[in-house]
């Protein structure tokens, strides 16, 4: 339990029935006449919906505590990803549903932070930024302007993003894994 005064950005509260929301934003105000009361805005851990609440001050509401590792992606076991705690070396299998778009990025080897909550995945979050290499991509044709001066590329993953008309088939791009955007060349 916690009272609304030690609400932070990042804390997660039980609310709803139990549901998880983890608070983006708080604002604590005292108006010149009534209580004081904190405005917030959370969102929802499991389906990422965000919500406007508010809170008078002072009151007590749910904390969670979720446990948040770093692990190293293992290996596919048919729908289920395959992650190992570096430290204690036991493996764990989480759904694609936790996984979510963070499996476009996924390569052996990789490290993820996987998020917990009573021994149950919440979701599973990549660096902001990941080094793939491009599988398949046609050469760029010059003068080739009506798609913006990209085209279509096939990374090691499988997944498809659009890269400038210079990039090359095997070389190594970065990629934003929250919008899934080429961001640059890798030197080698």
């Amino acid at each position: 339990m916690a009272s609304t005064n030690d609400l932070k950005n990042g804390l997660v509260l039980k609310l709803d029935g139990g549901q998880l929301w983890s608070v983006v934003e708080f604002q604590h105000v005292k108006p010149g006449k009534g209580p004081a009361f904190v405005r917030t805005k959370l969102k929802n851990v499991l389906s990422g919906k965000v919500v406007d609440k508010t809170f008078n001050a002072g009151v007590k509401v749910d904390t969670a505590t979720i446990d948040r590792r770093d692990m190293q992606f293992s290996y596919m076991d048919g729908e289920y990803f395959v992650f190992m705690d570096m430290d204690t070396y036991d493996q764990l299998m989480v759904d694609r549903k936790a996984v979510g778009d963070a499996a476009n990025f996924l390569i052996e080897g990789f490290t993820a932070s996987v998020a917990q909550h009573e021994g149950e995945v919440l979701y599973v979050e990549l660096p902001a930024a990941v080094e793939l290499t491009i599988q398949h991509t046609d050469p760029g044709v010059q003068g080739d302007r009506s798609t913006g001066g990209t085209k279509p590329a096939t990374l090691e993953t499988g997944y498809e993003i659009g890269v400038p008309l210079f990039i090359t088939t095997g070389e190594k791009i970065k990629v934003d894994t929250r919008s899934g955007d080429y961001l640059g060349r890798v030197n080698s």
